[in-house]
């Protein structure tokens, strides 16, 4: 039994129910390749959001770990900001969790990242994680980033807060449709998803999860965060 399993599984229950309250699931092209029993990757949109990804690696029986991945992009005519929330765990306690709202083509002072950033004032971490160079280019000053988080308590209030601003997100999003500029939502997301790519632990750590490498590198690149073609 791990009681920080159970709730993240429950957690990642929630997170699909509101993707399926919010937005129609849709089939993404390759997306399928990466999928198997012990890892799951599901997309949807709707007319404000173009991408909601979660991304779930079961790694428990074999590895003793459990990680997930979720992140919203807007519509590209839509300046509001990137949801994400990304954790992973081992039996006992979460090794790293992290959660906030990124800047897109609204800038730093976006609406929504302000109402963010009122939502996890209260939060502090047990443990601070720190943040590289190519983590602080992209995310806010209150990104929510904790690690080795061993009690029930601080998990669910983690939980609570990522599942809390994702229905929040969800029904505000909408607003700002229509008061974005293609050309700098596509600079924008692109740099968040630049920067992302840059993340060495990423890779690292699935391949370590038993996942092949060469499913694991072009991943990271064409389905993780992906860039956008102009």
């Amino acid at each position: 039994m791990s009681v920080i399993w159970d709730r993240l599984i429950e957690c990642k229950d929630e997170i699909i129910n509101i993707f399926d309250a919010s937005a129609t699931e849709y089939d993404e092209l390759g997306l399928s390749h990466f999928n198997n029993d012990t890892w799951v990757n599901r997309v949807w949109r709707n007319d404000n959001v173009r991408r909601a990804h979660i991304d779930v690696v079961d790694a428990r029986d074999s590895k003793g770990l459990w990680m997930m991945h979720v992140c919203v992009f807007p519509v590209l005519n839509n300046n509001g900001p990137i949801y994400g929330f990304d954790v992973i765990a081992g039996k006992n306690k979460m090794t790293g969790a992290f959660h906030d709202f990124s800047a897109s083509s609204g800038g730093i002072d976006h609406p929504m990242i302000v109402g963010y950033k009122e939502s996890v004032a209260d939060f502090i971490p047990k443990k601070q994680r720190q943040l590289p160079e190519w983590a602080t280019n992209i995310f806010t000053d209150k990104m929510l980033a904790a690690g080795n988080v061993n009690s029930e308590e601080e998990a669910v209030a983690i939980i609570t807060l990522a599942q809390d601003n994702l229905r929040d997100y969800f029904s505000k999003i909408g607003e700002f449709t229509g008061k974005g500029e293609y050309s700098e939502t596509v600079a924008a997301q692109n740099y968040y998803c630049h920067n992302q790519q840059q993340n060495p632990h990423t890779p690292r750590t699935m391949k370590s999860l038993g996942l092949d490498e060469a499913d694991v590198d072009k991943f990271c690149t064409d389905m993780l965060f992906p860039k956008i073609n102009d």
